[in-house]
């Protein structure tokens, strides 16, 4: 493995991502700055905790 983009993780929870913002583009717009970024900050964190983890 060069790189972490080739962990199966990676790649899996970049897909949850990429899903979750299709689902979460369906949420009210009231809810844009409420619900809906905390949800996406959320998902965000998984991949990006997971290529910090393999730099160290």
């Amino acid at each position: 493995m060069k790189t972490f983009r080739d962990l199966l993780i990676w790649q899996k929870s970049m897909t949850l991502v990429t899903k979750n913002y299709q689902l979460t583009q369906k949420f009210p717009k009231e809810e844009i700055f409420g619900l809906t970024s905390q949800i996406r900050r959320c998902t965000v964190s998984i991949p990006s905790n997971i290529a910090e983890g393999y730099g160290r």
